[in-house]
Parts: C-alpha cells; structure tokens; sequence
C-alpha cells in the first residue's frame, strides 16, 4: 500500500501527505517524540510536498517553539492529517478514526492490557503501523529505542556500582541535560584494578551500553580471555547465546538448534560469573530459554557478582535477582540469594539490581534524535515512496477497513475474547 506516488529518480511524494505529531497521552507521561524539530525540518526540505503538524504539549522534551521556529506548525487539530506518529500506545479517546497511525502498540504478541486498544483500532477502520515490527528482509529491526536504553542502563550500572562501592557519585542520567552531560559525568567513574564486567547480548541495546563502557576506557576482551586470564585494569566481556548457554548432551552449540529448540540447552554462565564483579544483561529472552542465572546460582560461593543492571528486565525469569521493575526516581534495590527477596540496596549481603523498565526515558532528547534518524533513513523512505521491500506492509497490524492484516490473522480470536 502506497502513501504516495514515486519517482525512482527523484524520491519526493508526488502528492501531498500530511503527518501529523501526536503528543503523548499515557500516563505516566512520557517526554519522547518521533521526529525533532531539526528532523521535522529536514523532513520537509527533502520531501517539499509532505505537510507536517505538531500537536502542542507541555511534557515534550523538545518546547512547541522549537518546532515554530523551524517552520513546522503547532496545532491541536489533528483531523487534517493523513498519517499521525506518537511513541507510547495511544489512550483510546483520542484516536482519530480512519488514519494511518504509527507507535508501539504491545499488541501482536497478545499482551492482555492492550487487547482493548487493538479492538479499538479495528472499530474506529485505523491503519496500525507498529514500530516494533519494522524489519528489513531478513527480519532484523530497522528503528527502535534500544540503544539508549544500552547507553543509559550501563551508565546506571556504573552509578550503582559507585554508590555501593562509596567510591565516586554520579548525577543520575535523567537529571543530565544530554548525552555531552552524560559523558562528562562518566569521567568521576573510579574503578579498583582488575575490574571485571559481563554482558550478554548482541544487539542495539548491548552496542549501547558498550559505548559508556568504551567511554570509560574498560577494556573488551576476548570470552575465553576473560576467564583464563588476569588482568591489572578493568575489562568486559560481551557473551553471545553460544557462550552462556550450552548444550545439555555436551554436544556442539548450533544457534538454529538453540532457536527452535532451547528446552535442549542449559545455562553456561556461571563460569563468567566467577570472580566478575558487574552483571550487565542486554539479551533477548525467550521463555522457553534456559535461566541464565538461577536463585541456587546465587548462592554458590563461586558467584562473584554484585551489581546486575539488568536492562532486558524479564521480571521472574531468566535472572534471578530481577524481582520487579524499578524506576525512575528509585532506579535501585537490593536482592538478598539466601532470603530470596528484596533488600535495602546497601544492605552488605545484597546484590545491588538495576532494572529500570524505561530507560530512554531519562535521555529523551538524545532518545528522540537517535530514533529519530532511524525513521528518517530506514522507515520514511518506503512509507512516502514504494515499499519495494514490504518494510511498510510488514509491520501493517490493522488496515483502514476494520480488518487484521493476513500476517496478524492469529489475533482474530483473542481480540474477540474467545481465548
């Protein structure tokens, strides 16, 4: 489905399409935006016929005014537009029928506290196009948050670790003005020689947090270094699915094997959690995955680890001082393995836990400008122009005439409450 006819060589909208920047409405609020003032701007100078409004708000990182003095319009009325952009799950007051919508809609996976929205999308014939389904080909995501949620929870690790070694403070990162701020902070960071971090995970979000891990000047070293060897200053080591888990026969690792079926794979990591004093998960999960790190694993004397920033937070799952969600204002708490509950986060038996749930929060300008630059290079193109690729049609949930796309069919009898 075109938005818009297209000229190979000329890519500009041959008619016009207005999008309109919806301003967040969940509570609790949330600051980010899709586009920039700047990227609104550049928007409108590479396609001159795309028309753009943004919906005034008082919470947005980024003033009204910035956008008015790039020529972009505030406007509360919304009804002109032809495809509106927030980020968060629009409430279902205000959704405007009969346009194309883009968020994330944590719907295609079932998630109950969205069933409501998704019949609500079909009643009011909205086009869903949701941001988390947005693939090239070969399925791999083409725009998302995950890097600043890398960036912001390994710097949270890092101010946790501070806190609890009583060795430097840092600013907590949502009290920085931007990610310059952020790296200014990162030079108070003192750590005691042979310094040894973990992190697991090879996507967006671990790039992320490796980038304040380089900031810092650790060291990354080899998986297989990082446990035979010793070293003076401080390393980390980043772990893939082959070197934590392993096969329960001893047989060799086949990450096709491990994906289909990871009931036959068990965890590998406690040989990394030896003598390992920080704990960064940025991975995937999957249900059926083994647990990376268990309660008994916990209490192993040869468990070393006593920060764990877990960024993926899976709450009861895959690591085991991951109890709840935090925040915020209270990003920190303790896990005491021998009561297997929440402590105070200096209590000494403590392992210190980090598991903020909505980390790009804290950085939502830099947030917003990295994500921001996804969708004007990676996702803009085929939605103004031919979706030769099928990025667009891909991640298309709902269509404008009240009916689930093909692909998402499987949710037919979950949004009518027949399971």
């Amino acid at each position: 489905m075109l938005l818009c006819d297209y000229n190979a060589s000329n890519p500009v909208p041959m008619k016009k399409i207005h999008i309109g920047i919806i301003r967040e409405g969940k509570t609790p609020p949330d600051e980010r935006v899709p586009l920039s003032p700047d990227q609104c701007r550049a928007l409108k100078n590479q396609y001159p016929d795309v028309d753009i409004t943004v919906q005034p708000s008082p919470i947005r990182c980024f003033e009204d005014s910035e956008y008015e003095k790039r020529g972009i319009r505030v406007d509360d009325n919304m009804a002109e537009c032809d495809v509106l952009m927030g980020v968060k799950e629009v409430p279902l007051d205000q959704l405007i029928p009969n346009k194309t919508y883009l968020f994330f809609s944590h719907t295609f996976k079932k998630q109950p506290y969205n069933r409501k929205l998704l019949r609500a999308l079909l009643d009011k014939k909205i086009r869903l196009i949701d941001y988390e389904l947005l693939t090239d080909p070969k399925g791999r995501r083409l725009i998302g948050f995950g890097r600043y949620a890398g960036v912001v929870g390994a710097y949270n690790a890092l101010l946790a670790y501070g806190l609890k070694s009583n060795r430097y403070t840092l600013k907590p990162a949502n009290q920085c003005a931007d990610r310059n701020e952020v790296n200014e902070e990162l030079k108070k960071v003192s750590l005691p020689k042979g310094f040894r971090i973990v992190l697991t995970g090879k996507g967006r979000v671990a790039g992320g947090a490796m980038e304040i891990l380089d900031d810092v000047g650790i060291e990354k070293v080899d998986p297989s270094d990082f446990i035979e060897t010793k070293y003076d200053g401080a390393v980390y080591a980043q772990l893939g699915v082959d070197e934590y888990n392993r096969k329960q026969d001893g047989s060799s690792f086949e990450k096709s094997e491990f994906y289909n079926h990871p009931e036959r794979f068990e965890s590998n990591f406690m040989k990394y959690a030896e003598d390992t004093d920080m704990y960064i998960a940025c991975h995937y999960w999957d249900s059926k995955a083994p647990f990376i790190f268990t309660r008994e694993d916990a209490r192993d004397p040869r468990f070393g680890i006593r920060i764990v920033a877990d960024i993926s937070c899976d709450i009861d799952g895959p690591v085991a001082s991951t109890l709840r969600p935090s925040t915020i204002a209270d990003p920190l708490y303790g896990y005491d393995p021998y009561l297997e509950g929440e402590v105070d986060f200096m209590a000494p038996n403590a392992i210190g836990v980090m598991a903020v749930d909505n980390l790009p929060c804290e950085l939502p300008k830099d947030a917003s400008e990295d994500f921001g630059a996804e969708l004007l290079q990676n996702i803009l193109p085929h939605l103004l122009g031919e979706d030769k690729d099928e990025v667009i049609l891909r991640a298309t949930e709902t269509d404008n005439t009240g009916a689930l796309m093909p692909s998402f069919s499987y949710l037919q009898d979950w949004v009518d409450g027949n399971e």
